[in-house]
């Protein structure tokens, strides 16, 4: 047997498929960008529809159903101009005209055809789905049986019912060493870890999405567990990560462990193959406030559920105010790994968007008017989301709840919420890609949640008057994310036509199917490829909006995590629920 006949075995054969298939994607790459750009899902009948052209396409283009002569829409590109993001410079192509539901082919002279151009009502149904029952696959503690999840079905890991308490989690009541439990919870990400900090802005996202379209959801079944039973799925979902939040809390002074970790990253395996000890480590200030924040609106989101989990609600509200007493006494503990952890940090050293959040969910589950008193809304800033500065949540809520505000609280919320919506339209609307990512810094680490908390914040502003410009700004977004980008390609694997194969996640790596676990956002291009050296392979480009690598090693750009997928539900739900059935 020959040296290459030895390494073709069938253990390294698959490795080989997948390796030629990334070699292809590289290759082609140039070949991908000179084709049209649109969103591969499909859009609503009454959406803004876009699609981006090569400069070089020519002056007019057809819309016509395949297979037929008929031209059903007929129109201009407009001129030609550049994305500085990807040093391209490009055409749109206007399609929302096109209101009637139907697959369409798009042609434009020089071009190829462009095809599957989808109308449909409920174009994006499945995906909200999808990226909803996502958080069911990244469940800790439970065997994910096949008539729930499939192929992908998996047996149970980390049951946490034995977790240590670090050294710098220590306290009299629980010396280092102590047992306790700390069961369910999602991982985080690719990663088999869990964090109270991520998990804040998160639980949030995905309660808001309830909060605002609640018929949506509860005409939802995602075929989880609990599907059927006594709780809307959403519901069902979000509380087996606030079940483990709730474990995190030391019942003796209502701090807050920072996270739930090994010492070091699991390698690539399935979590019932990674058995190495787990602990608590560290209360924070910043995971007591997200703590407070997540449990203050969750108990309102669960009191109509009494019934059905009785005591709940309160649970929650009392777990909310111990904490922000907690953090009242202890405004300045700044989470660092201790020596010994190097697992993932969630380090934030600005606290006071953290406590503004956590004081506007508390004023409003309580109305106690201490905590409007200590949001000092006057001279608090507005600013779209991310997990280390969640000030823009506290105005999400505010403008939600407007109706529990004074008159003039209420005015305030409407005018700043309203003046960040046309900030990130205007950019919008002066981008050559029709999007408000147009600068290098709106390219981070999780570009594509960053886009889509653009979004949501957008829709936020939109839901206030109904300006229409808004609610197209935000369609935009979700467009770039299922494929009207650069890289011609859908984030969320298992959608559309071209989407990741190789996303940075420990079970789709390891499960030995080709197919990776669907619904999952892949972070998105990263120009600070903080991975590189890690990889194999090289990124095609440090340009910031092509900066991105379908592999399994890369951290940077292609794993999945749960801050990542809520604004995906969040952002597909309210567009299906609130773009209007015609232009």
């Amino acid at each position: 047997m020959t040296a290459l006949s030895k390494w073709l075995t069938m253990e390294s054969i698959p490795r080989l498929i997948r390796r030629l298939a990334w070699i292809c994607l590289c290759l082609t790459a140039e070949a991908v960008q000179a084709q049209a750009a649109f969103n591969q899902l499909g859009y609503l009948p009454g959406a803004a529809k876009w699609v981006v052209l090569p400069a070089e396409a020519g002056d007019e283009f057809r819309v016509m159903r395949p297979g037929a002569g008929d031209v059903v829409l007929r129109g201009r590109l407009g001129a030609a101009r550049l994305w500085a993001p990807a040093g391209q410079t490009v055409r749109l192509a206007d399609l929302s005209a096109l209101t009637d539901s139907g697959e369409y082919e798009l042609r434009v002279e020089g071009q190829p055809v462009a095809s599957r151009i989808v109308v449909a009502p409920d174009a994006y149904a499945a995906l909200t789905a999808a990226g909803l029952k996502a958080f069911y696959f990244n469940r800790a503690g439970i065997t994910l049986e096949a008539r729930h999840a499939g192929r992908w079905a998996r047996a149970a890991g980390h049951p946490d019912t034995e977790v240590l308490i670090h050294a710098s989690a220590a306290s009299r009541v629980r010396p280092e060493g102590t047992r306790i439990a700390a069961s369910k919870g999602w991982y985080d990400a690719g990663d088999y870890n869990k964090y109270v900090v991520n998990s804040g802005i998160t639980v949030y996202t995905l309660l808001a999405a309830w909060e605002q379209f609640p018929a949506l959801f509860k005409a939802q079944g995602l075929g989880i567990p609990e599907s059927g039973g006594e709780l809307p799925d959403l519901l069902a979902e979000v509380l087996w990560n606030l079940d483990w939040m709730l474990a995190m809390q030391d019942p003796a002074d209502g701090g807050v462990y920072h996270k739930l970790t090994n010492l070091s990253f699991d390698g690539n395996q399935m979590p019932r193959e990674a058995t190495r000890p787990r602990y608590v480590v560290a209360k924070s200030t910043a995971a007591a406030l997200d703590f407070a924040a997540v449990m203050a609106q969750a108990s309102r989101v669960y009191r109509p559920f009494e019934v059905q989990r009785p005591g709940l609600s309160a649970r929650m509200r009392e777990a909310a105010v111990a904490a922000w007493h907690w953090a009242r006494a202890n405004p300045g503990v700044v989470y660092q790994n201790p020596p010994d952890v190097q697992t993932g940090e969630y380090g934030d050293t600005k606290l006071d968007d953290e406590f503004a959040w956590a004081a506007t969910e508390l004023y409003l589950s309580t109305g106690e008017a201490a905590y409007r008193d200590a949001l000092k809304l006057d001279a608090l800033p507005i600013r779209v989301p991310s997990w280390d500065d969640v000030v823009g949540l506290a105005w999400m809520s505010l403008a939600q709840h407007r109706d529990r505000l004074s008159r003039a609280d209420a005015d305030l919320v409407t005018r700043r919420v309203r003046g960040l919506g046309d900030e990130l339209a205007a950019r919008w609307q002066a981008s050559a890609y029709r999007l408000p990512m147009e600068s290098a810094t709106d390219f981070v680490w999780g570009s594509n949640a960053h886009a889509l908390n653009q979004a949501l914040m957008l829709i936020q502003a939109y839901r206030l008057d109904g300006e229409r410009r808004r609610l197209d700004a935000a369609q935009s977004v979700l467009d770039y994310v299922l494929g009207r980008n650069p890289l011609r390609m859908s984030y969320v694997t298992g959608f559309g036509q071209r989407s990741p194969l190789h996303p940075h996640h420990r079970p789709s790596e390891a499960d030995g199917i080709d197919a990776p676990v669907p619904g999952f956002l892949a972070g998105g291009p990263n120009p600070g490829r903080q991975d590189q050296q890690h990889c194999p392979v090289r990124y095609p480009s440090a340009l910031p909006a092509l900066a991105y690598l379908d592999h399994g090693c890369s951290y940077a750009s292609n794993e999945v995590a749960i801050n990542w997928n809520a604004p995906l539900v969040y952002v597909s739900a309210a567009l299906q629920a609130l773009t209007p059935a015609t232009r």
